[in-house]
């Protein structure tokens, strides 16, 4: 029996309402793919779903309208028509009593003179306009659900993450968190796409795609540092994701809080907002694909290693501008509280607890303030 005869008896069959005969025509354990639906499982699921949907819709018709095959597959185009008068349900709706008309689309796959697997391609929008689960084509409530759904696109930009904008020569910022953004993504042109610094929260992730499709993809991820807060969107980007060496075990860590992390130095406030927010930022474990540590090139500008805040902390350095990206080397707000400000050095919480040398003793206590006045003294 070729290709052609087994899809032939196969949809004959379901014409019919023949299940027996239906799921003769398939290989146990094989797949009807219900394209953007569900998956079947021959033969019970296949049985199963047909079944339901002769109850919801008793006078089902099926038409082939054209068959053509390759080798071992058969396209088939046809057209169902039947009336929602149940008295079965259909998707958990009861019966409508509506009359419907659609066509689709079956790629059925042969092997043995049994389908081993069938892509059906159903036009699920019609069908749900046609039973009056969606407004038709053109009507006032189609026209109220269009503002109401552009409405929350809106206000999910505004929580989510803004539009790029450029602020520099082949450098762009994306800025989200809610209600302050003060969360920064940078999308870096390279060779046609992008590269993106660090990855922000994980609501940003929307927001830094479509930014990363719009100047023609993203092509990977590096991370200034793997904090909850700079790794949150890397795991939905769908782009190889590389850090500095330092970093790629917090980074594939499922932990949002960093081993070194005190939040006992924050005040009261800090301790709440950050030890709620940091998971709720956090995209999860990122798969690393790579590492890039100083002196390496990333999209035309230098790797420069920063360690202190995050030990694989880098920034990127362009010699051309002299543009710096640096991640969290400094702040230009209160992390406690959101408010802007002048730069300063991140806080005390997220500090090593003791510093050791290559001699002697090490650093401890306020380690912070102990170097910063070695920093700022006159050379002996």
């Amino acid at each position: 029996m070729s290709t052609s005869d087994v899809a032939k008896r196969y949809f004959a069959a379901l014409g019919a309402h023949d299940l027996d005969a239906a799921v003769a025509c398939w290989e146990p354990g094989s797949v009807d793919r219900l394209v953007g639906q569900q998956d079947l499982i021959a033969p019970d699921g296949i049985r199963v779903y047909f079944g339901a949907l002769y109850q919801a819709f008793p006078d089902f018709v099926l038409e082939v309208i054209d068959l053509t095959t390759y080798r071992n597959r058969s396209a088939v185009r046809w057209r169902a028509t039947a009336t929602f008068a149940g008295p079965g349900s259909f998707q958990g709706f009861a019966p409508t009593g509506a009359r419907v008309e659609l066509e689709g689309c079956d790629v059925v796959t042969v092997k043995d003179e049994l389908i081993v697997r069938n892509d059906a391609y159903i036009d699920t929008g019609s069908l749900a306009r046609q039973l009056g689960l969606l407004p038709a084509t053109g009507s006032a409530a189609e026209e109220r659900i269009t503002k109401l759904t552009n409405a929350r696109t809106r206000l999910r930009s505004q929580m989510q993450g803004s539009r790029e904008e450029q602020i520099a020569d082949g450098v762009w910022i994306v800025r989200g968190g809610f209600p302050v953004k003060v969360m920064n993504v940078y999308l870096i042109e390279d060779d046609g796409g992008v590269t993106v610094f660090d990855a922000g929260i994980s609501d940003m992730t929307s927001a830094v795609a479509a930014a990363g499709a719009r100047l023609g993809g993203i092509k990977r991820v590096v991370l200034g540092h793997a904090d909850a807060d700079h790794r949150g969107a890397a795991p939905g980007l769908g782009a190889p994701v590389y850090c500095h060496p330092a970093e790629q075990e917090a980074a594939q860590s499922p932990d949002s809080f960093r081993p070194y992390f005190d939040l006992n130095k924050l005040n009261w406030v800090g301790r709440v907002v950050l030890g709620r927010l940091l998971p709720v930022w956090d995209g999860g474990a990122v798969q690393i694909a790579g590492t890039v540590s100083e002196g390496d090139t990333v999209a035309g500008f230098r790797v420069v290693e920063l360690p202190g805040h995050a030990p694989g902390l880098i920034g990127l350095f362009r010699d051309s501008d002299r543009l710096a990206l640096v991640s969290d080397c400094f702040y230009t707000l209160n992390p406690q509280t959101g408010i802007k400000g002048a730069p300063r050095v991140p806080h005390p919480a997220f500090d090593p607890s003791s510093a050791w040398a290559g001699h002697a003793d090490p650093v401890t206590g306020d380690v912070r303030s102990q170097l910063e006045r070695a920093a700022s003294a006159p050379v002996p």
